[in-house]
């Protein structure tokens, strides 16, 4: 009984560190959730007057742009998939891991016979080559405070491969998608996978509400070079807006794992506790009896021999 006593004492006392760790974690990401949420914020109206700026160029313009042109034939597309560095996030990697799979499945059905998978974040990284499936290009240790620098990077690498003719680049393709997680509040986060390149440009023939409507333009010295100048700008804005999107799903997500891990280790050290005091009330009844025995035999043996 000593030894089952002893044994519930150091599983309290390993429960209680972990519980000091996971507590100190939770902590961590509350603290960086709230800028990582004013971050995306901020980069929303950069991100969504940019888009008209570019879908006015592209509207009234005609220009045909590599950008903005549908394929004759696609039979390659390219993923941008953005994971995190780190764990502890509960399902966070492997939810927008899956979205992956499924966007890889339904590019195969539509007659992509080649996908190629560019990859932000260890933990996807380590996935798929566990796998033994083929990475184009990975970035890491950013997923929690990304950059511009690396979003301009990831973007200028994806145009280069899809403005390259087949033959000219190894991974020539002729869509990008970028799978991402959707920061929706505190408690939702939801990946999303959205096609990034060809820009899909929609003309509505509705009259647009006043404050929907797009500003005149003058192009300056030609909208093709506007478009050259704007449409990099674009993809590099939505590349780092799904970055900073992802930044603040996987700190929700991880305070939130946290939290439910310190809420366990609680339980568990409840548990164990009131199991312990069983286990040394059991102990002390044992020890009461035995004593308690022993005086009577002693008394008996006592008597006899009298």
């Amino acid at each position: 009984m000593a030894a089952s006593l002893r044994e519930y004492r150091a599983r309290i006392k390993s429960t209680e560190s972990t519980k000091k760790i996971t507590r100190a974690m939770e902590l961590i990401a509350a603290s960086r959730i709230i800028k990582a949420q004013q971050r995306a914020q901020a980069a929303a109206p950069y991100a969504r007057e940019l888009t008209r700026a570019v879908s006015a160029v592209a509207s009234y313009s005609n220009v045909d742009h590599a950008l903005i042109t549908e394929p004759e034939k696609s039979n390659h597309a390219s993923i941008l998939l953005v994971a995190s560095d780190r764990g502890l996030a509960g399902a966070y990697s492997s939810s927008v891991i899956k979205e992956t799979e499924r966007l890889i499945e339904r590019l195969r059905d539509e007659g992509k016979t080649e996908v190629s998978l560019y990859v932000s974040g260890r933990k996807a990284e380590s996935y798929f080559k566990f796998r033994n499936r083929v990475i184009v290009k990975t970035w890491a240790g950013h997923s929690d405070q990304p950059n511009f620098d690396v979003a301009r990077e990831m973007a200028d690498t994806l145009i280069e491969a899809f403005v390259a003719e087949e033959g000219e680049h190894e991974h020539a393709t002729h869509e990008v998608h970028v799978v991402y997680t959707r920061f929706k509040s505190m408690l939702v986060q939801e990946p999303v996978a959205l096609r990034l390149l060809p820009l899909e440009v929609v003309e509505d023939d509705s009259p647009p509400a006043p404050e929907d409507v797009l500003p005149l333009y003058e192009f300056e010295p030609s909208a093709a070079e506007v478009l050259d100048s704007l449409l990099p700008k674009y993809v590099q804005s939505r590349v780092f807006f799904a970055l900073l999107q992802a930044a603040a799903s996987e700190l929700a997500a991880r305070q939130k794992a946290m939290k439910s891990a310190t809420d366990n280790a609680e339980e568990l050290i409840k548990k164990f506790t009131r199991i312990a005091n069983q286990a040394r009330q059991a102990g002390i009844t044992q020890e009461i009896s035995e004593i308690v025995g022993g005086v009577n035999a002693l008394a008996d043996a006592t008597a006899a021999s009298e």
